[in-house]
Formats: C-alpha cells, sequence, structure tokens
C-alpha cells in the first residue's frame, strides 16, 4: 500500500553540538575530506559552445570561466559536456552515485543540483558553491484529480516550486552564482549579478546572491508581478528598479546593462542556468527509480525550461542509465503564445506577440529567448505545444484544489494541457 505524509508550515531550526572544532561546518568538513583523502582525479570538464553547431565542423568554444553569452554570429550557446569521460563510467555507475547522494548532508551533494555535480560544472571548487540545498522536490502522485477527471491510473505532479524561494529557478541560480562566486575569486571584472524577471528569477537571484554577499540588480515590470515576487529581492537587498514596461522591455535593457558594465546577465540567455534546470528530469527519473514516464508536460514562457528537461533527459539516454527520453509538452498561456502559435503553423514562421495579462504572470513572454532551443527540444522528442485561456486554467486550477492539490496558475497551464491531450486522444488510456 502507497503511503503519502505531508507536511505542512513547519520549519526546525536545528542546532547541532560538535566535538573538536566548534567552528567546524558541513563545508569545513568537505574541504578536510579533499585533503586526507583527495577525491579520484576524472577528467570531467565542459565548455560553451554555438548552440546548434554541428560538433564536427564547428571549432568556436568557451571556456566557462570567460564572460560571453552568445556565439560570434549572435546565437545562442550551450554548455558542452565530455561524453566521452563521462562515458568511461557504465550507466550503472552514474545510477549509483547519484542515489548515494539522495538526502545527505554531504558538502554540496545533498542539493538535488550538486549531486550531478560531474554532469553540471564538473570543474568547479566545492568551496566556491553557493547552496541551499535545492532540489529534491516533492514528486506526489495525484491519485484523485487522475481518476476523477482525467480516468488516469498514474498522474504524477513535479511540485518544483518547493524550493528555497518558490520555484524552480533555484535550480539554475545556484550554479549561476557559484560561477559568478567562482570568477570574482578568479579577480574578472564582475562587480554583481542582473537580471529582468516576472518574478521568479528576481527571487532565486537575489536569494542566492545575498548568501555570498554578492550586489544583485533586478529589473521589474510595473504593476505585473505579484507582491511576494517584489519583496523578496527587496528582502535579500537586491538593487529593485520597477520599469513601465513589460518582460520583453526588462530584458532588452538589462542586455543593454550588462553589455556595458561589469554586471554578469542572470537570464536563461546565459546558459549556464540550464545546466542546473536539467537536475530536475534527472530527479524525476530517480525518483521513478529510472523507469522512464510516457510524457512530461511542462508549462513555458521564456522556454528555456523545456530544453532544460530535455537536455537532462538526453544526457542520461546518452550516457546509459535509461534507454529512451519521454514525449515533452510545452504549455502555454493563450494570452502569451508565441509558440504555441509557431507549432500550429507547422514551424513555419516565429512571430513574436505582445504578451497579455495572464494569472500565470510568470510565462506573459510574448519574444522568448530560448525560442530556438525550445523547437529543438520537442521536434528531438516528438513533442507537442498547447495553450490554456484564461477560463480554461482557473477552471483546471479549482479542479485540482478540489482534490487537495492546491496548485499556482502556471501549473494550472500545464493541467489544461493535459486535459485537452486526453481529450483529444493524444494521451491515451492507461
Amino acid at each position: 500500500m502507497m503511503k503519502t505524509i505531508t507536511t505542512y508550515a513547519l520549519i526546525a531550526f536545528i542546532l547541532r553540538r560538535h566535538g573538536g572544532n566548534k567552528s567546524s561546518n558541513i563545508r569545513d568538513k568537505a574541504r578536510h575530506q579533499n585533503l586526507t583523502n583527495p577525491p579520484q582525479i576524472n577528467n570531467f570538464s565542459a565548455k560553451y559552445v554555438p548552440f546548434g553547431a554541428d560538433p564536427d565542423t564547428s571549432t568556436e568554444s568557451y571556456s566557462l570561466d570567460e564572460i560571453v553569452y552568445r556565439s560570434q554570429s549572435g546565437g545562442l550557446l550551450d554548455v558542452q559536456h565530455d561524453l566521452s569521460a563521462l562515458k568511461a563510467f557504465p550507466g550503472s555507475y552514474w545510477r549509483a552515485l547519484f542515489d548515494s547522494r539522495v538526502g545527505k548532508r554531504t558538502w554540496p551533494y545533498g542539493s538535488g543540483v550538486w549531486s550531478k555535480k560531474e554532469w553540471v560544472l564538473p570543474d568547479i571548487s566545492s568551496d566556491d558553491i553557493v547552496s541551499a540545498f535545492e532540489g529534491n522536490t516533492n514528486l506526489f502522485w495525484a491519485e484523485r484529480f487522475g481518476k476523477q477527471f482525467l480516468g488516469m491510473n498514474d498522474l504524477w505532479v513535479k511540485h518544483c516550486g518547493i524550493s528555497h524561494t518558490g520555484s524552480f529557478k533555484d535550480l539554475g541560480m545556484t550554479v549561476l552564482v557559484s560561477q559568478v562566486n567562482r570568477l570574482r575569486k578568479m579577480n574578472k571584472p564582475v562587480v554583481g549579478v542582473g537580471c529582468a524577471s516576472t518574478g521568479d528569477t528576481s527571487a532565486a537571484l537575489s536569494a542566492y546572491c545575498a548568501s555570498a554577499g554578492i550586489p544583485s540588480i533586478v529589473f521589474l515590470p510595473a504593476n505585473k508581478i505579484s507582491i511576494a515576487q517584489l519583496v523578496q529581492p527587496i528582502a535579500n537587498g537586491a538593487f529593485v528598479l520597477s520599469i513601465d514596461t513589460d518582460f520583453d522591455g526588462c530584458m532588452k535593457l538589462i542586455r543593454e546593462v550588462t553589455s556595458e558594465l561589469p554586471i554578469y546577465l542572470a537570464n536563461s540567455l546565459n546558459s549556464l542556468r540550464l545546466e542546473g534546470q536539467k537536475t530536475a528530469a534527472i530527479e524525476i527519473l530517480q525518483q521513478f527509480d529510472w523507469e522512464v514516464p510516457e510524457w512530461v508536460i511542462i508549462p513555458g514562457g521564456n522556454l528555456g525550461n523545456i530544453y532544460a528537461f530535455y537536455k537532462g533527459f538526453h544526457m542520461c539516454k546518452e550516457l546509459g542509465l535509461v534507454d529512451k527520453i519521454p514525449r515533452l509538452v510545452c504549455a502555454q498561456a493563450a494570452n502569451a503564445n508565441p509558440l504555441y502559435l509557431y507549432y500550429k503553423s507547422a514551424w513555419d514562421e516565429f512571430k513574436a506577440v505582445k504578451a497579455n495579462s495572464t494569472f500565470a504572470s510568470a510565462i506573459q513572454i510574448g519574444d522568448p529567448v530560448s525560442i530556438d532551443r525550445a523547437v529543438y527540444a520537442l521536434k528531438n522528442s516528438n513533442g507537442i505545444v498547447e495553450e490554456a485561456t484564461e477560463e480554461e486554467l482557473m477552471d483546471a486550477m479549482a479542479m485540482a484544489d478540489s482534490t487537495g492539490m492546491f496548485i499556482c496558475p502556471h501549473t494550472g497551464v500545464a493541467l489544461t494541457a493535459l486535459m485537452k491531450l486526453r481529450k483529444s486522444g493524444v494521451i491515451g488510456f492507461d
């Protein structure tokens, strides 16, 4: 019999009594362990390459220690790992290693992101990592909702919002801010970190920067984010600018600022973020004991996350942990649906849209930075794009809440997509 244990609003402050050196902590312990018992030296490495470039013909690449966001042609960059070095170890080795780190206090591997450190930032020192032990988020069986509203016995919800600042953006920000911490120690020209945001990115950035003592600046569209999302960066000491524009306008401004000033760009134009976000896909496989789900549905706004999930699943297949990847669905709000319109045109021509107001404010984006990444992920996973009107997403939320789920509007968008695909027969009966 499956048991579910849920704890609400419980925060435990735990003070531990240490023997010996009173100033020791988990970071000190990890440092001491590395000095007395050095880890096995492996030639794992990663670098920036132009996104979508042919590896057989392209010679353009950059060290992760360089401050660069675009390729020479102006295109997106991608973090490319040395798969030949990673393939020196069988899939069973990686499964066992990742599983052995789950839920532990060992620095930094207790984090759901850094438990996959070799696949994320293999070269970074543990001393440079800035982490709140993010990740390891709840995957729960939505039994009643699945059975009552969809006729499904095996519907699961990955609750990425159960995180340090309340969103999945923590997964990417721990990686980006850790790399910034490393760059500053190397005396690279980085004074602070900046982003444009609809709320979640600014909350994650300001929290991780505050933890590391790094200045942060955020550009927010005026009157388009919640009070809770506004309070977070202010409380964390970020320099907050409310701009009379939408997210796309804020994104244009932060790109200009980071090109002229020693401010490191933290939006998902920077591919480092996606290295952390891809670990959510790996984590899903772990939580299913490395059994691959048939479908994964992801809300999409700036569209970095759909590619991050694809990348995580694909790496697991490429390195022998699993033998296939799921089909991906990107769900958009109908009021901000440029990817959906592009998909419905059979990928004929992409046109940015003016994003209208939506309850799913974090995905209210009309000109997504990662459009090319999203299309690549969908084409290579036999994926689908669906949309949800405001009425549909609110109805989905109400139905979900009636079964005890209590979800956000963005999850309402994803559930609407699921219900539509179920009704049309695209997602069959189990």
